[in-house]
């Protein structure tokens, strides 16, 4: 391969993805400056195992395809849209931690359920129930979404 220039297998093996994760991300149009050789073959660089790992940390914090096109659209107009990028970054960032809470919500009443469960195990009777709204339902469920394959 050319200097610096990596086949889609090699960046595979850098990237610890798939060559089919990798394709599908291309086809999304999340993949910036991917190259063809005179073969007419895809010439990836070093710094598409970065932004593949970027790519996937956006998805795995719940941003959507549409998005993450929408910041790799930014990406490819180069510095005139630095601005609107870390805007983009700063939006997602806000939901991401608001994700997190609710996470942490969750976990503080599966942590409690362990202790009931302990505490019922280790007596041999069931314990008193938490307070009324303690087992509540959340309000709503994420909507589900189209994600690469692993």
């Amino acid at each position: 391969m050319s200097e610096g220039g990596l086949r889609i297998g090699e960046l595979a093996a850098r990237s610890a993805r798939s060559v089919h994760t990798i394709r599908w991300y291309e086809a999304q149009g999340l993949m910036p400056g991917v190259a063809r050789d005179a073969g007419g073959r895809r010439v990836y660089h070093a710094m598409h195992v970065g932004w593949l790992e970027l790519m996937d940390r956006l998805r795995r914090t719940g941003m959507s395809i549409a998005e993450m096109r929408e910041y790799t659209a930014l990406v490819r107009q180069g510095r005139a849209s630095l601005r609107e990028r870390k805007a983009l970054l700063e939006a997602h960032r806000v939901r991401t931690e608001a994700t997190i809470a609710q996470w942490l919500q969750a976990l503080e009443l599966i942590d409690g359920k362990i202790v009931f469960y302990d505490t019922w195990l280790a007596t041999g009777e069931a314990p008193a129930l938490p307070a009324s709204g303690a087992l509540a339902a959340p309000a709503s469920t994420p909507k589900r979404r189209r994600t690469p394959p692993s």
